[in-house]
């Protein structure tokens, strides 16, 4: 489990097809303190550190997850977003975010707005139905607020501080981004096409 509040930036220093995808990812984290196997989120997708360096840890791709998100998209030197997994006791400050990635959206617009920026993205359609006006999604692992909801197309605000502590900064029109949507959303949707 996850918040979407983003604690670093990565790198990928490698990338390497070995059957399944290996990653090398270059972290500002303590690696002295995370554990094999444990679970860190990576542009939002949940992956499992399988081997540790001293600013570095690896993680295995599968060809399915490869499909499902924009990890296709990856490419050395290239910065993702990172977060460790939630532990009892720590403060909630997004969403809960299971790493579990839905779909991806593309940016379709970006437009100044004051100090932040108005980026509009274009769900796939079977997953647009889970995005509502002020509702939370993860989009490269951060939590979000959605602004407005147009058909497939739904917009949110990145303030100045979430484009300086994530790779949000660098966002461009045309880019792929991994989409979480709320698991509340998921189970209202549910109930409501099956009953209660």
């Amino acid at each position: 489990m996850f918040t979407g509040i983003i604690t670093d930036i990565g790198r990928i220093r490698t990338l390497e097809n070995r059957g399944d995808l290996r990653a090398r990812i270059e972290t500002g984290y303590d690696t002295a303190g995370i554990e094999i196997g444990a679970s860190i989120a990576c542009d939002g997708v949940c992956l499992t550190a399988v081997a540790l360096g001293g600013d570095w840890f690896d993680v295995d791709i599968s060809a399915e997850t490869v499909s499902k998100t924009n990890i296709g998209d990856w490419a050395e030197g290239g910065r993702i977003n990172l977060e460790r997994a939630l532990k009892v006791g720590d403060e909630l400050g997004g969403h809960i975010v299971s790493g579990h990635v839905d779909g991806v959206a593309e940016v379709v617009a970006m437009r100044d707005e004051g100090d932040s920026t108005r980026v509009t993205f274009r769900a796939p359609e079977d997953l647009a139905r889970f995005i509502a006006p002020k509702g939370s999604v993860a989009l490269n692992g951060t939590s979000l607020t959605v602004n407005e909801v147009a058909g497939r197309d739904f917009g949110v605000n990145l303030i100045p501080h979430t484009q300086e502590v994530t790779t949000w900064g660098l966002v461009k029109q045309g880019d792929r981004i991994n989409l979480e949507i709320d698991t509340l959303a998921r189970y209202v949707a549910r109930l409501r096409d099956y009953g209660a």
